[in-house]
């Protein structure tokens, strides 16, 4: 079969967050949230992976996959449990688990603020803490200050657009707030977060490219949808991309598409077949965004995201299958796309909807923790070595 061959040095790898793979994370804000009686989600995180301790497991199993890199997460509530007081072994721990990747040919991609934050800033307000900006500055000028010759690429914030839509506008993650003026004000602290951490991460020791990764949808608009579509996509995603002013890369995490009309965002088009997380099977998406992205903030793009909630193993597998195509051609096109990293590595806590959805390569025991890589885990590591995309 004919291939589609990526660039010299493109990146492949795979991903997992502190919360949704580590377990006992009980001094953040979502343990609070997951715990409250009257919330609305599904189940606790618990033991999650067990990767707290399993760590080495997952790299090894990233490396024997043939994939050359691992994104991770920092868990800021570990690091600095109270405000002002620091883990040293934390800090060592998380130096471990960029040294193991090293050790292993594996580039660690870092990620210093993934969803979750310390049950003192969420005490003090949160995002809408008028220091909340400087207080995560902080927290990254330590984290780098011992990990920062180790790091290889590092991503500020992860979805802050996600953060600051679900917990202040949906109220469906912490703080549960529906205020969508509160939510405008949130996007604003954090691209302040963002730019303060940035250089927070370039005055510490080692040299590496420094992010932030951003949900973006396939913003498509029904006939008289065009003005809300521009309203809603600027104040979700192109606050976030004019924030990366001065940055070295963008990073893209897309899963779908997002229909709009003159009332707003509209429900999966008949047909359609949707996903465990209940939107659009839609993997040329990843194209769409990725263009948007380059062309808006004008940076190279990592994909730091990109991958699906099936049970269908095969389904994965073709899903994937075409979201490279449309990378590929992107690249074709002369878009500077640097890397794909795919969420995720294991199936894991997805916050709300607890463990139902599986985005995983791998499957985790839910009693034993045991892993076992799934043909699609195969497949995209055997992809990754080449290099090379075979299509029919």
């Amino acid at each position: 079969m004919p291939g589609l061959r990526f660039p010299d040095g493109f990146l492949w790898g795979t991903a997992t967050a502190a919360h949704q793979v580590e377990g006992g994370n009980v001094n953040n804000d979502w343990w609070l949230f997951e715990h409250d009686a009257a919330g609305i989600c599904l189940e606790p995180s618990g033991d999650a992976c067990d990767s707290w301790h399993r760590w080495g497991e997952d790299l090894d199993i990233v490396a024997g996959l043939g994939f050359g890199a691992y994104r991770f997460s920092l868990e800021w509530s570990r690091i600095e449990p109270e405000e002002g007081e620091w883990s040293s072994s934390s800090l060592e721990h998380y130096r471990a688990m960029c040294a193991g990747c090293h050790e292993r040919g594996l580039v660690p991609i870092v990620t210093f603020h993934h969803f979750t934050s310390p049950r003192w800033l969420a005490a003090r307000g949160g995002w809408e803490a008028l220091d909340a900006p400087e207080r995560f500055a902080r927290f990254c000028e330590q984290a780098v200050g011992r990990l920062g010759d180790l790091v290889g690429w590092a991503c500020t914030l992860n979805e802050p657009n996600i953060v600051a839509m679900m917990g202040y506008g949906y109220g469906i993650f912490p703080p549960a707030v529906r205020d969508w003026d509160r939510r405008l004000r949130v996007n604003d602290a954090l691209c302040r977060a963002h730019r303060l951490a940035t250089e927070a991460l370039r005055s510490g020791p080692g040299e590496f490219p420094v992010g932030l990764t951003l949900s973006m949808n396939d913003w498509q608009a029904v006939p008289g949808g065009e003005e809300r579509l521009a309203e809603l996509r600027s104040e979700s995603e192109d606050v976030y991309l004019e924030a990366t002013a001065g940055d070295d890369f963008v990073g893209v995490q897309t899963y779908s598409r997002v229909r709009v009309d003159a009332s707003g965002m509209l429900g999966p088009e008949p047909g359609v077949p949707v996903t465990q997380m209940g939107y659009e099977y839609w993997p040329l998406a990843l194209g769409a965004t990725v263009r948007r992205a380059a062309e808006v903030s004008g940076l190279p793009v990592v994909v730091t995201e990109n991958g699906i909630g099936t049970e269908d193993d095969d389904q994965r597998h073709a899903f994937v299958t075409e979201a490279l195509r449309a990378l590929h051609s992107c690249i074709e096109d002369g878009v500077d796309v640097r890397g794909y990293v795919h969420w995720s590595l294991l199936d894991n806590f997805e916050w709300v909807l607890g463990y139902g959805p599986t985005f995983g390569l791998v499957s985790v025991d839910r009693e034993t923790f045991d892993r076992h890589p799934k043909p699609s885990a195969g497949w995209l590591g055997s992809l990754a070595k080449a290099n090379e995309l075979e299509v029919p």
